[in-house]
């Protein structure tokens, strides 16, 4: 049997060992997204000094980056709206099926009317590509 002193330490070693490796983790992927950004932009700067065609596909090249990056958008709010109703209407069933009387379940409406708002959005709302 573990004594509540030594599963005490051990935990809070690995809950310090945990955050520390996620925050060298998060580190390193925003280093990683900054150095991207700097060479597609010292690419884009260089294409565009150019004349004539280079400038102007350079110019397309921004566009589609833009584009690509609202679609992403969009499907990931459309994404997120379908988990949210999904969950809306999971907590409604468990709910219900705990507690027959009550109308308890009435409580999964808020994640529900989350989702749906996010879809609304990602389907009518958001900007067009």
């Amino acid at each position: 049997m573990i004594e509540g002193g030594a599963l005490f330490l051990f935990l809070a070693v690995a809950s310090v060992a945990l955050f520390s490796f996620l925050a060298v983790l998060v580190w390193t992927e925003a280093r990683r997204k900054e150095r991207e950004a700097y060479y597609r932009g010292e690419t884009v700067k260089k294409i565009a000094e150019s004349q004539g065609a280079g400038a102007t596909s350079a110019r397309e090249l921004l566009r589609e980056q833009h584009r690509i990056a609202t679609l992403r958008t969009r499907e990931g709010v459309k994404l997120g709206g379908l988990i949210m109703a999904a969950v809306g209407i999971g907590v409604m069933v468990m709910l219900r099926g705990l507690e027959r009387q009550e109308p308890v379940y009435l409580a999964g409406l808020v994640p529900l009317l989350f989702g749906v708002a996010m879809l609304t959005y990602g389907y009518f709302l958001a900007p067009k590509v």
